[in-house]
């Protein structure tokens, strides 16, 4: 297997008590390192913020994915999860299992290749900015 996980991906978490959690994460993956970024909705009660951002840090070998999210900023129940996956034989799909460190907490999730990649994302961002 050697197609990079760069790329936009969209996924989906299940939290129990919750169900399940959609977000948006933009992957860059360096001889085997992984780095990135990840939106979601926040789903605590109560949550001051709507959307929260975090960061990705991990590595892949062959076909196991592993990496940390980390929050930005850490709160409202969300600090650090551990993702641990299988990227199928064409690196259109990561799935597999989350969990917070140091507790019982866990679940599934399901990542899947968007269908253009980051750098026209990116592009069709940078249209969108007002022209000055």
């Amino acid at each position: 297997m050697t197609d990079s996980l760069t790329g936009v991906w969209d996924g989906t978490f299940v939290q129990r008590q919750i169900g399940m959690v959609t977000f948006l994460a933009t992957l860059i993956e360096t001889g085997g390192a992984l780095t990135g970024n990840v939106t979601e909705p926040c789903t605590v009660p109560g949550c001051p913020i709507g959307t929260h951002n975090a960061s990705i840090a991990g590595h892949r070998s062959g076909s196991a994915v592993s990496f940390f999210k980390h929050y930005d900023p850490p709160g409202n129940g969300y600090d650090t999860v551990s993702y641990e996956g299988t990227v199928n034989a064409d690196a259109t799909e990561i799935d597999g299992r989350w969990k917070l460190p140091g507790t019982a907490a866990s679940g599934t999730f399901l990542m899947v290749r968007s269908g253009k990649p980051a750098e026209a994302v990116a592009a069709e961002e940078r249209a969108k900015e007002p022209t000055r």
